[in-house]
């Protein structure tokens, strides 16, 4: 089962392989298969994926990588999404579950996750039947409280069962699950704390800035380009401790991660995004670095919390 699987330092994120209109531009199974098969090769076997990236689109093109795998040579994390359920299934989380499975070409999951919080206690208890099937490696809470973790670990414990991860957005731009007292948690009670949009999407990839923006038409060109001059001086900071290691820049704010404790989620569309995340993996920051980051990033004063999520508090 998953728990006596070795885990990689981070994920391999497939949002964008939903082609949804979040990072805009359209990525083929023919352009995605070279990616996925780089990822295998440097031991990144973390995928993280969801019904809600393209309705199906993103697991549909996981699963048809997947298939030419051994299954155990792969962990998958997948997700319920409340605002994708069935209303007229008896159980719309297994339901959904089992729509995402069929597509993955899978009968299980090694992370299966509560996407966001609405309703939460709701599809706790829905979730529970599934877990006690041996369905779901590990059971996650995705953009949840503090108090909402906490009520869900509270649901699940008297049926024997507990939370295994978290999975919210972390970064130098977003640290409240840090200043909430979720990272704490999640050491104190031997929980995996998933950290996705540690780049910010390509904001602080080193790639974009004021003379280079997003491309316009996507959702990520609306909220990053006009806060880019206030990334200015960590943009600057990162290539300059990048340089400093002989790395790319999108590698620091992923070290940056995995020093904090976190398991960062890196989306990838390129193989060369994959090479940097491996690297990213090898890389050590000095505490001075780290904290120079983190100055930086809270100096930046910009709000990168996004339509579906909240600050943790």
């Amino acid at each position: 089962m998953t728990q006596n699987k070795k885990l990689p330092k981070l994920a391999l994120g497939a949002w964008a392989w939903g082609n949804d209109g979040t990072f805009g531009g359209q990525h083929t199974a023919a352009d995605l298969r070279p990616v996925f098969d780089a990822g295998m090769k440097a031991g990144l076997n973390l995928w993280d994926t969801a019904y809600a990236y393209g309705m199906g689109a993103s697991e549909k093109v996981l699963g048809a990588f997947l298939k030419d795998y051994p299954r155990d040579s792969a962990l998958i994390s997948d997700k319920f999404t409340p605002q994708c359920a069935n209303p007229s299934a008896d159980n719309a989380v297994i339901d959904l579950f089992e729509t995402s499975a069929r597509l993955l070409g899978t009968d299980y999951m090694d992370f299966y996750w509560i996407h966001n919080p609405m309703d939460a206690p709701k599809w706790t208890e829905k979730l529970i039947p599934l877990a006690k099937s041996g369905k779901i490696g590990a059971i996650g809470l995705s953009n949840h409280s503090l108090a909402e973790v906490r009520e869900a670990a509270a649901i699940l414990e008297k049926e024997g069962l507990h939370i295994s991860a978290i999975q919210n957005h972390y970064s130098l731009l977003n640290r409240s699950s840090e200043t909430s007292g979720i990272l704490d948690y999640c050491r104190e009670h031997n929980i995996t704390f998933f950290a996705y949009m540690v780049l910010e999407q390509g904001a602080l990839s080193g790639k974009y800035d004021t003379q280079h923006p997003f491309q316009e038409g996507s959702d990520r060109a609306k909220v990053y380009n006009p806060m880019l001059p206030q990334l200015e001086k960590l943009n600057a900071a990162l290539k300059e401790i990048a340089a400093r290691h002989s790395v790319a820049p999108a590698q620091v704010p992923v070290a940056w991660a995995i020093a904090k404790g976190t398991l960062p989620i890196i989306g990838v569309t390129q193989v060369s995004q994959v090479e940097d995340a491996a690297k990213a993996a090898a890389l050590t920051l000095s505490a001075d670095e780290i904290a120079r980051l983190e100055e930086l990033g809270g100096q930046a004063g910009v709000n990168v919390i996004r339509y579906w999520e909240k600050e943790m508090k």
